[in-house]
């Protein structure tokens, strides 16, 4: 089933990410809910892997990719056992810097959204207010233009990025006459004058930077807006199905990871002189919890398809999030309870799951929320038209016939030249292990690095992997101008073969 949405693609990627999570985040995830702060240098090597612009077109420094590759980062990111971790770069990719692209000028983009990208600069989403969550017609904050500037007043709440983020795309009232019609969208960079933060104290979701802001006749520039003045309320309905989205992917993801959890310690605890994994109530408390997983998570990924196919789902959305996140609560809530005591502990992880799980509910569009719109569309017949914001790059089903063609220029540079620079590479490099193939088309590269060393030929004979590449896009691997999972994902190099020697191109090519 799961093979209907994924492809070996997706798991290959799937399978680099958690290598990353597992050495870059894993091991510090308790110094971080600790410390109540994320270091800011963990975006930058997210961005170095190509994991912050995963939709986001080649030409911003994003890898171009389809939905799907989201998809599966909403999932792994949301198994690290830290809500907090989690949300900060959901945050980032999926629920703020998306304006920017979508709305945005050129200016915003080269100056926001591509340090954004390469992880250079961690940017928020500001909407709630003190007396204003999700009525976004009532908010306060207010932006009156003098001259080349706005001048911005108010307060935000419950911010994530806040303290440490770099820029806000701000909801604010430039006209406060018009209601609906009087909302736009600010860019605000998180350390001008007059922008102050008061961090919060939370519940869960510990090492994410949550906080008040407050804006004290702070100067916007002019050509900070986001898109059109008046617009802000539109740009907003097109976004959110976004974020509720990627917030019901990580619910069923951080359930499996509950359940998975819980059955292992069920596994090994033993009561009455047997494990408790075989005590009929709580062996059929899981089943239940399992069941319901299962069928959520596949009317997720329901929605996820129509997300990638371009379609504008308020309902399915809506219904995602609303299911998705209620579970995680009773998933959290059930599943601790297997655990008797400990699970009050801080040392075992149900009760950090049981803390980060109960935002979820509220956050993005309250469970409230959620039931009003479904009840609009089903009783009121209310219609939901797209207003903007579907990011989707998907290149479509690859035909096995079109597997190794290169459309691009192989003549950027001459063969001989490029066979002599993989020759050097290769010889550098650990060996593979196995054969590799590159296919430029008309001529072809072979490596056997079945031996002491990685021999480089330019025969033509089959190999365990075939990729399929330009010259010109090998040519910028090699030098570090375009790093390999960033070409995969982008569709720029195709694999036909042995996956995992694909995986260690990254190796090959290192200086």
């Amino acid at each position: 089933m799961k093979n209907y949405y994924f492809t070996e693609e997706h798991e290959l990627f799937r399978q680099g990410l958690k290598d990353f999570l597992n050495k870059e985040v894993a091991p510090h995830i308790d110094e971080w809910e600790e410390n109540q702060r994320i270091p800011k240098e963990i975006w930058k090597k997210f961005g170095d892997m190509g994991y912050m612009g995963l939709n986001y077109p080649v030409e911003y420094g994003g890898a171009g990719a389809d939905f799907w590759y989201s998809v599966v980062f909403c999932e792994e990111i949301a198994k690290m056992w830290s809500g907090g971790f989690a949300v900060t770069p959901s945050v980032i990719q999926y629920m703020s810097s998306t304006y920017i692209f979508k709305h945005g000028s050129e200016f915003l983009k080269q100056k926001y959204l591509v340090p954004t990208i390469k992880g250079e600069m961690v940017s928020s989403i500001g909407i709630t207010e003190p007396g204003a969550g999700s009525d976004v017609q009532n908010i306060q904050t207010k932006a009156i233009r003098e001259g080349d500037f706005y001048i911005v007043n108010g307060q935000k709440t419950f911010i994530t990025n806040a303290v440490y983020g770099d820029f806000i795309v701000t909801v604010v009232k430039t006209d406060p006459t018009k209601g609906f019609d009087g909302v736009s969208l600010l860019v605000i960079d998180r350390n001008a004058p007059g922008v102050s933060a008061k961090k919060l104290k939370k519940l869960g979701w510990h090492s994410s930077d949550t906080a008040e802001l407050f804006f004290d006749n702070v100067k916007v520039p002019v050509e900070n807006l986001v898109g059109e003045e008046g617009q802000g309320f539109v740009y907003l309905m097109g976004g959110l199905q976004l974020e509720r989205l990627c917030g019901a992917i990580s619910a069923i993801a951080g359930c499996e990871a509950g359940i998975e959890y819980t059955l292992q310690y069920m596994s090994e605890r033993n009561a009455f002189g047997r494990p408790i994994n075989k005590f009929q109530v709580l062996r059929h408390r899981m089943a239940q919890l399992a069941a319901e997983t299962e069928t959520i998570k596949y009317y997720v990924y329901h929605c996820c398809r129509m997300h990638n196919d371009g379609e504008y789902a308020v309902k399915e959305s809506s219904i995602a999030k609303l299911m998705a996140t209620e579970l995680s609560d009773k998933v959290a809530y059930q599943c601790l309870q297997n655990f008797g005591g400990y699970g009050y502990m801080e040392e075992y992880k149900m009760a950090r799951m049981f803390r980060d799980s109960r935002i979820l509910t509220i956050g993005g569009g309250s469970t409230e929320i959620m039931r009003e719109i479904i009840a609009k569309i089903i009783i009121d017949d209310k219609q939901y038209k797209n207003s903007g914001l579907t990011i989707n790059y998907a290149h479509g089903q690859t035909k096995e016939s079109d597997l190794l063609t290169n459309n691009k220029n192989n003549n950027t540079m001459a063969f001989e030249a490029l066979l002599s620079t993989l020759q050097a590479g290769a010889a550098a490099a650990p060996t593979l292990g196995k054969t590799l193939k590159f296919d430029f088309g008309d001529n072809k590269v072979f490596i056997d690095g079945t031996g002491d060393s990685n021999k480089v030929s330019a025969e033509d004979k089959d190999a365990d992997c075939t990729i399929g590449v330009s010259a010109e896009d090998l040519q910028a691997m090699m030098s570090g101008a375009l790093n390999p999972m960033t070409a995969f994902m982008s569709g720029k190099i195709k694999v036909k073969g042995d996956m995992g020697i694909a995986m260690k191109l990254q190796s090959l090519f290192s200086k």
